[in-house]
């Protein structure tokens, strides 16, 4: 494995040592992260980690995230039965940056630990995690990083396809997500997830053809 001896920035990464290739996968809402995961998993044997997943079963009752929220937010986030009201959190943090911050720095370590917990656990050696948000402490736990990339108008139609989603909804979260740019930056590949899924298939078999 070409990168599994250094990351990018010339370390010896701990997955490595522990004889784990951790590949991380990033990309806007609606560019078919999905696909991608799927083509891993059943062409190659990748164990699939999706942090978003991770998020929500950690604000579970009683888990980590949960206490954190509850602790720093206060009871008005939960529901009868003591589960966590969502669109209460939702509401609270849309018009508080800080207390999205603060949110934030309270839960996300904790999704990574059981991330990482899981990606060292597994029985497979060959790991992708996915996450829609690029970041440095992301990049820092992946012997290396994919960016999908689809244009805005494939996006818009797919999401409308498949989840319903008009398009006004479907800009909007995208004014939230991070630019192409700041993708890029922060990924050792691109994969253009605009044409067919023998094409996108080609490109991942290339890739991991230059890696393994």
């Amino acid at each position: 494995m070409q990168n599994s001896e250094k990351n990018a920035e010339g370390r010896v990464t701990d997955q490595c040592k522990a004889g784990k290739f951790i590949l991380g996968i990033t990309g806007g809402v609606g560019s078919g992260k999905s696909r991608i995961l799927a083509i891993l998993k059943e062409d190659y044997g990748f164990h699939v980690i999706q942090a978003d997943q991770v998020a929500k079963d950690l604000m579970q009752p009683g888990m980590e995230s949960y206490l954190a929220v509850v602790g720093y937010l206060g009871p008005s986030v939960l529901l009868e039965d003591k589960s966590l009201d969502r669109a209460a959190m939702a509401e609270i943090i849309f018009h508080d940056p800080e207390k999205r911050r603060g949110v934030d720095e309270r839960t996300h370590p904790l999704v990574w630990k059981a991330a990482m917990e899981e990606a060292m656990a597994a029985k497979e050696d060959r790991v992708v995690i996915e996450a829609a948000i690029p970041s440095k402490e992301f990049r820092d736990k992946c012997s290396e990083m994919w960016y999908v990339y689809t244009s805005r108008e494939n996006r818009i139609k797919r999401l409308e396809e498949n989840r319903g989603y008009t398009v006004e909804k479907t800009l909007a979260i995208m004014e939230n997500q991070v630019s192409e740019e700041t993708f890029r930056a922060f990924s050792d590949a691109v994969i253009d997830n605009n044409g067919t899924l023998e094409e996108t298939r080609a490109q991942i078999q290339a890739l991991l053809e230059h890696i393994f």
